[in-house]
């Protein structure tokens, strides 16, 4: 090989050299970029449902205490027990005053799917737990309670902390765009 063609052949070496960087490179920096917009949106996403005003939340209560008013029925946030309830579906009331446990779910940033079944008939209800239970199962169960409420106006609402969506008809679909939307929106996202 002469000079000419040892050059030639260096050259070409580090143009491919050179190519194979410049993609290396530009794919680190649209994996890194992907990245960033995923950790921004969750940041800045759009909560669903409507706002509620957040109330005062401590100091904690003495357990089975009357927690009081709350803003909105359900509540989305204000005084509550040191305790919080357990995930999964509910088929009936068994606290004293469930609400005082169900907030502090609230502010661990769960989503509480409460239903009342005396604005329906029997074959009703069954059919609307058979939803939520669906839907709960679909989404994994991860900070999710379905609690019956005989107090709301409507068979189904739902509640994050400070964010409360209606149903006169439930929705599976809206009610895991909620769920998603919502979920570790709370003060204390990263408790249990």
């Amino acid at each position: 090989m002469n000079n000419k063609q040892r050059r030639e052949h260096i050259r070409q070496r580090g143009k491919k050299q050179k190519l194979l960087s410049g993609i290396i490179g530009s794919g680190i920096g649209l994996a890194v970029l992907t990245i960033l917009g995923v950790m921004v949106w969750q940041g800045i996403r759009p909560a669903a449902g409507e706002a509620v005003t957040i109330m005062k939340s401590d100091p904690h209560l003495p357990t089975d205490s009357d927690p009081g008013q709350y803003n909105s029925d359900p509540p989305t946030s204000g005084l509550h027990y040191a305790t919080e309830a357990q995930a999964g579906f509910y088929d009936e009331n068994i606290y004293t005053y469930p609400a005082g446990y169900l907030v502090h779910n609230l502010e661990h940033g769960y989503v509480i799917i409460w239903y009342n079944c005396d604005l329906l008939d029997e074959t009703g209800c069954a059919a609307l737990k058979s939803q939520i239970r669906t839907v709960m199962d679909d989404l994994g169960g991860v900070k999710l309670i379905a609690y019956p409420w005989n107090s709301i106006d409507v068979p189904v609402a739902m509640t994050s902390w400070g964010r409360i969506q209606k149903f006169e008809v439930f929705d599976m679909e809206q009610a895991k765009a909620f769920y998603r939307a919502n979920l570790n929106r709370a003060p204390e996202p990263n408790a249990p």
